[in-house]
């Protein structure tokens, strides 16, 4: 149901489509964003792994440069794309913001205000084109009107529904979004059922951990807002059917039960077949983004090491999971030299997995312009030869 649900399954009518990625996007409900770029950036990748080696400039053209925006960018699970429709159901958000009065920073409303004025006057801009993001030091360290900028964004005086270049342009709202979107402005309640509806769509099935994970809806957990009913108002507002899930995630009578919703259209499909892709997922990816569903669905422990120092590290910088067979049975960390894709490291759940992993090695190099591929460490050191001669043979 989880596979369907996220894109993998079905989306077959997708492919090859200019409205691809948007219908991907509007399936999945968020795709994360991030800086580092090994392969290619996450939200490249999350397109790749559901519709195949599709262009990256056409990937990026399809969140970014519509002269109709259909996404734009905010803190969701993280920073997020998202569908364009969303952007009312995140004024819950928006005014939390404001309630605390900042986030990261302390912003100024002096210079806020000249930023918006800037705005107003000249359009879109980004940071730099506003006078620079940072003061010259770490990039953490950002100047006045970088905290300004991204203090409008988190309160909604500005909308960032284009990057150029990795940077974000800041607009005004009322110059991005359709009027109804603009006056649209529901209670937080109506926020969190429209958000909760969304992660169950996305999932196909969510126990109450998963509800509040996909889009970080504390306000869920806050002991002050009574989480256990506003879980329960939300799923019922949000149209979910009532379902257990047994202790092993097969939803059979062994171990013991857990409360969750299903989406009604995931369980209408729920015994429809259909064989998805084999490949390469991001780490970011919101297939394997929480882990501990990750670990009670798959039974795989997945994790980013990039901020780990490196002798800490178990599986690599960039640990990239395979999906094959309807399981995630292996997991690369990549890395580029020339036109060479290196699998650095290479862990494999079972022997069978060499096959898969070798077709997805093979498919990604070409899909970012390499023409080989090199392995370095494989795990177990017993499928080492059984890779290799996949691999020569993909």
């Amino acid at each position: 149901m989880t596979l369907r649900a996220q894109g993998f399954l079905g989306a077959t009518g997708w492919r090859g489509t200019r409205s691809g990625v948007s219908t991907m996007l509007r399936r999945v409900g968020a795709v994360q964003l991030d800086t580092i770029s090994v392969l290619a950036r996450s939200q490249e990748l999350v397109a790749y792994a559901r519709l195949g080696p599709m262009p990256r400039e056409q990937i990026e053209q399809a969140y970014w440069h519509s002269s109709s925006p259909s996404a734009f960018e905010y803190w969701a699970h993280a920073a997020c794309v998202l569908p364009v429709e969303q952007w009312p159901y995140f004024a819950f958000r928006r005014r939390a913001f404001r309630a605390r009065g900042s986030r990261w920073h302390q912003s100024h409303r002096e210079v806020c205000e000249k930023v918006l004025a800037r705005i107003h006057a000249e359009g879109p801009l980004t940071a730099t084109q506003l006078g620079g993001a940072k003061r010259g030091g770490p990039w953490w360290d950002w100047s006045d009107v970088k905290i300004a900028a991204e203090w409008l964004l988190d309160t909604g005086e500005v909308i960032c529904a284009r990057r150029t270049g990795w940077r974000r342009v800041y607009d005004l709202p009322e110059r991005v979004l359709p009027g109804e979107l603009l006056a649209a402005d529901p209670a937080d309640l109506e926020c969190v059922s429209y958000l909760a509806g969304v992660a169950a769509r996305a999932l196909g099935v969510v126990t109450h951990s998963d509800l509040v994970v996909y889009h970080r809806l504390a306000i869920l957990t806050s002991e002050r807002g009574q989480h256990t009913r506003l879980v329960a108002d939300a799923a019922q507002a949000a149209g979910l059917v009532p379902v257990t899930i047994a202790a092993d995630g097969s939803g059979g009578a062994a171990g013991r039960a857990t409360a969750a919703w299903a989406d009604p259209a995931a369980l209408a499909q729920a015994a429809a077949g259909g064989r998805h892709r084999v490949t390469l997922l991001s780490p970011f990816d919101s297939l394997v983004w929480d882990r501990k569903r990750t670990q009670r669905m798959f039974g795989f422990e997945h994790s980013l090491e990039a901020y780990v120092p490196k002798a800490k590290r178990v599986h690599g910088y960039y640990t990239m999971p395979l999906l094959a067979g309807g399981r995630l049975v292996g997991r690369v960390d990549p890395a580029r030299d020339g036109r060479t894709l290196v699998a650095r490291k290479v862990s494999l759940e079972r022997a069978a997995a060499a096959e898969p992993m070798a077709q997805a090695l093979r498919e990604a190099a070409a899909w970012v312009g390499c023409d080989d591929v090199r392995l370095e460490q494989i795990e177990p050191p017993g499928h080492a030869r059984r890779l290799a001669a996949a691999l020569a043979q993909a």
